[in-house]
């Protein structure tokens, strides 16, 4: 699985990045705003912080017209951008445009196996389901997770399934389980996944025992050399 950061903040973008095993970031326009940066600037340094990754830059128009000029200025940035477009009637007409000139896409605000088919027969390189926000209205956002990858792999489609709109740890669990290509996630989450009580209690009781035998990995230096 893929594991992309969901952030508009490049400092937590260069943070993740030093982890080595970051695949990619996810942004949009609430996450552009709160950085406080201008959009482009913002796009580009997240690019060169993960030059191998993916790098989803969003549309903000909803007129087809308009979002195809946004796409095609969006994507003259930097060959990793992926442009990401809301699923509405003009996204998915968008996404079939982009497709079909070799664009990337990522169709966002994905609720369902419905609306995943859609973006999945219009080209979408990836499709973002969010389930914090169904779990939210008391729904089970990981069964449309579910739903969607048969999907993709029943017919042959070539798109990623990305679970977006993630709230804790175990939702990345579920993700693995419904087996989804992709997790987007808030740099806090990604920094949960480090902890475990076991973890921490047994690197505690590794150092002590090695520091109570008087150990060293390096050789002390007789007195005078």
């Amino acid at each position: 699985m893929k594991i992309f950061v969901d952030t508009g903040d490049v400092a937590e973008v260069k943070q993740a990045a030093e982890w080595g095993i970051l695949d990619g970031v996810t942004t949009n326009p609430t996450l552009i705003a709160k950085s406080g940066k201008g959009f482009k600037e913002t796009v580009l340094k997240i690019c060169e912080l993960v030059p191998d990754g993916e790098i989803s830059a969003e549309v903000v128009a909803t007129d087809y017209d308009t979002m195809l000029k946004e796409a095609t200025e969006i994507s003259s940035w930097n060959p990793q951008i992926v442009v990401k477009v809301p699923l509405i009637e003009p996204g998915v007409r968008l996404v079939r445009t982009l497709s079909d000139r070799g664009v990337k896409t990522n169709v966002t605000l994905v609720f369902s196996v419905n609306q995943a088919l859609l973006a999945a027969k219009a080209g979408a390189t990836f499709i973002s389901i969010f389930v914090g926000r169904v779990d939210d209205i008391s729904g089970d956002g990981m069964e449309a997770v579910a739903e969607s990858v048969q999907m993709v792999e029943t017919y042959g489609y070539d798109s990623q399934i990305l679970v977006a709109s993630i709230r804790h740890p175990l939702h990345v669990v579920q993700a693995i389980g419904a087996g989804a290509h992709i997790c987007t996630m808030p740099l806090k989450i990604m920094q949960m996944m480090f902890k475990h009580p076991l973890t921490d209690a047994g690197l505690k009781r590794f150092l002590e025992d090695w520091n109570n035998a008087g150990l060293n990995i390096f050789e002390k230096q007789p007195a005078g050399v």
